[in-house]
């Protein structure tokens, strides 16, 4: 037996509360996640390196999606409004560890629907399919220092602060520190 573990795509997810239905993207989003992405806020906070430039929402949605999930590195979502069906916001799953059972979730969500606690809904009912649905046992959301809306949705959400990760990723200004949140199956009681 060589030991290796055998590369599983990430599982397939679709999930939803009274206000949201969340699923994988489609190559139909590209224009709304776009927008998303380039909104100003919240590009400073996005784990994107100024070097790389913008998202390449088309590429987000298609090819590099598909790219995650079939790696078993996690997955791409859209936040879907259920009131008009409208697109406002994306989930995503990276840095997952089939071992260990656990992955790293992020969110954005569009500036008009900012502060009605939406990105801790979606969030927390990623987490929990996961959790429950999915064998994982502990999901991560990692928070820049300052970035005080992605902390609220951590908080929102359940998720239980841990500590900080001295320059263990980068925003739009450079390299940060990482804040660390998790929710894990115990959390599900």
């Amino acid at each position: 037996m060589s030991g290796a573990v055998p590369v599983r795509p990430f599982p397939a997810l679709t999930v939803g509360t009274p206000r949201l239905h969340v699923r994988r993207v489609e190559p139909a989003d590209t224009k709304l996640v776009t927008e998303i992405f380039a909104d100003r806020q919240t590009r400073r906070w996005l784990p994107v390196p100024p070097e790389h430039g913008d998202v390449d929402a088309r590429a987000w949605c298609t090819e590099l999606a598909a790219e995650r999930r079939d790696s078993g590195a996690g997955d791409h979502y859209e936040i879907v409004r259920r009131e008009d069906d409208r697109l406002i916001g994306c989930v995503w799953t990276k840095r997952t560890d089939r071992v260990a059972r656990v992955t790293e979730i992020g969110c954005a969500v569009a500036a008009e629907v900012r502060g009605y606690g939406l990105a801790a809904e979606a969030v927390v009912v990623v987490a929990i399919a996961l959790l429950g649905e999915h064998g994982f046992q502990r999901v991560e959301l990692r928070v820049a220092p300052g970035n005080t809306a992605s902390r609220r949705v951590a908080e929102k959400a359940g998720f239980t602060y841990e500590g900080l990760l001295r320059n263990a990723g980068h925003v739009l200004s450079g390299r940060t520190d990482l804040e660390v949140w998790s929710f894990v199956t115990a959390d599900l009681r």
